[in-house]
């Protein structure tokens, strides 16, 4: 049992009641949850209290992307639901990024505030055709230090960037990385992945794991698995 969890499970669920099955299959003393954009359109704020009600520190994955005063207010709107975290997109300006981190910076209860620097479905191809030539790499890094400027509590990233991130940033910033399977999982959609072990040893703080847990058996059984592969890792 851990008092900080480093498996944020993802909830990409089309509906509520899948994901309320798997919250009441899941121990909140062993894992985090996120709730993404189509499980949030879907079942709306309460779905999130009713996480937050059954023990569970929520990171409300809505990738915030706005004019600065609306992702400002969408932000403590967020700190008002209690999550745990919520992130924003770090290409959204540094304007946007110190409105709300200083709208949450007011907040009683302020949640932990990370952006979103490059989806890890993209590769250097995909950035090309859309403006951003170069390799991911080279982007995150550049991202990551205008969050870091703006006072943000971390970012999301590839596991495969969490190395050079953490080793230019320092210790004391946050890295989540998606795009995470264990040894024995599909890739399934993720393009730069690794597996937990090597996304922590790589300087990862917080692992976002969906299908190889939420479509398991037993899923709890399948994050112990997940967690016995990383002690046997070390």
């Amino acid at each position: 049992m851990s008092t900080d969890p480093r498996i944020i499970v993802a909830l990409d669920f089309p509906d509520q009641t899948p994901a309320l099955e798997l919250l009441a299959r899941l121990d909140p003393a062993c894992c985090r949850v996120k709730v993404g954009k189509e499980l949030f359109t879907r079942a709306g704020p309460q779905l999130v209290e009713r996480a937050a009600a059954a023990g569970f520190e929520v990171f409300l994955d809505l990738k915030f992307h706005d004019i600065p005063n609306t992702v400002a207010a969408a932000c403590a709107a967020a700190a008002d639901l209690g999550v745990w975290m919520v992130n924003v997109h770090a290409c959204g300006g540094p304007a946007m990024l110190h409105a709300a981190r200083e709208r949450l910076d007011a907040h009683p209860a302020p949640p932990l505030l990370i952006a979103v620097t490059v989806l890890t479905s993209l590769d250097a191809a995909d950035l090309a055709a859309i403006g951003c030539p170069g390799e991911p790499a080279a982007r995150v890094l550049a991202l990551a230090g205008l969050t870091q400027a703006a006072g943000l509590d971390g970012i999301v990233c590839s596991p495969l960037e969490a190395g050079p991130v953490r080793a230019a940033l320092g210790a004391g910033f946050r890295l989540i990385t998606p795009g995470v399977r264990p040894a024995s999982a599909e890739r399934g959609d993720q393009k730069r992945v690794m597996t937990p072990a090597q996304a922590l040893a790589a300087g990862a703080n917080y692992l976002v794991i969906g299908r190889p847990i939420t479509a398991a058996p037993d899923p709890m059984a399948a994050l112990a698995s997940i967690e016995e592969e990383i002690a046997a890792a070390r």
